[in-house]
C-alpha cells in the first residue's frame, strides 16, 4: 500500500495550517475526499445535472443511470441481495431514525424490549429512547467490560424473549471497539428480535457483508468513507422493508395520488420522498470505486498498525490516559492529565494537527468513562507513522505549555 501515492490524491491534505503541514487525524468525524470523488460530483453538475426518474430527455436519462448505478454499487459493496434493499438517506442518523420510527413504533408495545449498549453514538440512542417513550417499550443496555468491550455472555443475559430490537454499533467512534455483530445477530434472532447495525464507523474500514452478518438493518454514511456529506444508506431485508410505512411523503415516492388517499411506489423508492440526493449518490459510487481499488482488508490492516503504533508511542508520555481495548479500529481516544481536551486540541491545531475533542456524541459513554470529554486521533488510509510522531511531539509541547498543572 503506497500511502504517499494515496495521499497525493487528496488535494486538501496538500496545505499548511498555522504555518505547518496539515496532519489530519479526524477521519472518524469525516474523511477527506479524493480527487476522483470531487471530479465525479463536479462532472454531474457540469454535464449531467437533471432530476431523476421523471424525464425522458438525455440529461434526465444520464442522471438516472448514474443515480441507480450508484445503488447497484452500494449493493455490491455490502453484498445485499437486491437494490430494492438499498435506500438512500441523508446519513446514518436519518437511516436509524427511519427504522426506529417506521419499524420500531409499529411493532413495539408495553413490555417489549429494545437492547443497545452504552458505547452507542447519540444517533443510535435517542431514536430508541423516543420509540420506547412512544410505545411503552423498555430500553435496556448490555453492560460493558472494563476495557470497553462487550461479551457474548452479557448479550445473552440481556436479550430475552421480550426483546424485539437489538441495535449496536459495529465500531465504537470513541473506543475503537469492534463488536461481534454476527454473533450478536444470531442471539437476537434466536429470541425473535431483529438486529440493526450502526455501520458509520464500520463501512469505511471493514469488509461489510450483510448476508454473512445476517443483520436485518445496516446504516452508514458516505462522508466517513471518502464520499460526500449529506448522503447515507439504509440496508434492510426486503421482507421487513415491504411491511414498513414511509415516514416522508411527497413526490417521487408515490404510485397513485387521489383526493383522499394515495399508494406508494415499490421498494426502494417508497422511502425516498422528494428529489433525491443525486450528486451525493454519484459521489458515493466514486468513493466505493476508490476504496475497492485499494481493498478494505488492506485499509483495515494499515489502520490497525497505525493504532498499535500510536498507542505504543502515546504511552511514552507521562500523564496520559488512553481509553478502550488493545485490539481496536484505527483510532485512539485519550486525555492529558489536568488538561481539558479542548485545550489539547487547540494546542495541537497550532502545530497543524487536527484532532477531535469533546464528548463525541457519546455522553453516556463519557459518563461510564468518568470524564466529561476526551481528545481523539483517528486514522485512515492517507495517514502515516510520521503523522503519529508529529502528534506525540505536539502533545509533548502541549504538556510543556500547561506544565504548571502537571
Amino acid at each position: 500500500m503506497d500511502v504517499k501515492a494515496i495521499k497525493e490524491q487528496f488535494p486538501i491534505l496538500n496545505q499548511e495550517v498555522n504555518g505547518h503541514p496539515l496532519v489530519y487525524l479526524d477521519s472518524s468525524a469525516t474523511s477527506q475526499k479524493p480527487l476522483s470523488v470531487i471530479e465525479a460530483v463536479n462532472t454531474y453538475y457540469r454535464e449531467d445535472n437533471s432530476n431523476v426518474h421523471r424525464g425522458v430527455h438525455t440529461l434526465g436519462t444520464r442522471a438516472t443511470d448514474k443515480y441507480e448505478g450508484a445503488r447497484e454499487k452500494v449493493r455490491e459493496f455490502i453484498n445485499a441481495r437486491s437494490t430494492a434493499e438499498i435506500i438512500f438517506t441523508r446519513g446514518t442518523t436519518t437511516a436509524i431514525n427511519l427504522v426506529a420510527t417506521s419499524y420500531g413504533r409499529a411493532i413495539l408495545k408495553p413490555g417489549d424490549e429494545i437492547v443497545i449498549t452504552p458505547m452507542e453514538h447519540h444517533s443510535n440512542i435517542i431514536p430508541w429512547q423516543q420509540a420506547a417513550k412512544a410505545t411503552g417499550a423498555t430500553l435496556k443496555y448490555i453492560p460493558l467490560q472494563s476495557d470497553g468491550t462487550i461479551t457474548l455472555e452479557a448479550v445473552r443475559e440481556t436479550v430475552t424473549a421480550n426483546t424485539k430490537i437489538v441495535a449496536m454499533t459495529q465500531v465504537s467512534n470513541v473506543l475503537g471497539t469492534i463488536n461481534p455483530i454476527k454473533e450478536v445477530a444470531q442471539i437476537a434472532h434466536a429470541h425473535g428480535a431483529v438486529m440493526l447495525v450502526d455501520g458509520a464507523q464500520g463501512a469505511p474500514h471493514l469488509k461489510v457483508d450483510v448476508a454473512d452478518l445476517d443483520c436485518d438493518f445496516y446504516a452508514f454514511s458516505a462522508h466517513k468513507m471518502c464520499g460526500p456529506t449529506g448522503i447515507g444508506v439504509l440496508y434492510g431485508k426486503k421482507e421487513l422493508l415491504e411491511n414498513m410505512e414511509p415516514i416522508e411523503f411527497g413526490g417521487e415516492m408515490i404510485d397513485f395520488v387521489n383526493l383522499y388517499d394515495s399508494t406508494w411506489k415499490e421498494l426502494p423508492w417508497k422511502f425516498e420522498g422528494g428529489t433525491p440526493i443525486i450528486a451525493g449518490a454519484i459521489g458515493l459510487a466514486a468513493a466505493i470505486d476508490f476504496l475497492n481499488e485499494i481493498g478494505n482488508e488492506t485499509i483495515l490492516d494499515h489502520e490497525q498498525k497505525l493504532a498499535d503504533y500510536a498507542m505504543k508511542q502515546l504511552r511514552t508520555i507521562d500523564g496520559i490516559s488512553i481509553y478502550g481495548p488493545e485490539k481496536r479500529a484505527g483510532l485512539v481516544t485519550f486525555n492529558l492529565d489536568d488538561v481539558h481536551p479542548h485545550d489539547t486540541a487547540t494546542a495541537l491545531d497550532a502545530e497543524g494537527i487536527a484532532v477531535r475533542a469533546g464528548h463525541h456524541c457519546a455522553q453516556p459513554l463519557m459518563k461510564w468513562l468518568d470524564v466529561t470529554a476526551t481528545a481523539r486521533a483517528s486514522f485512515y488510509l492517507y495517514n502515516t507513522e510520521e503523522d503519529i510522531d508529529l502528534l506525540v511531539n505536539g502533545l509533548l509541547k502541549t504538556k510543556e505549555y500547561f506544565g504548571n498543572v502537571f
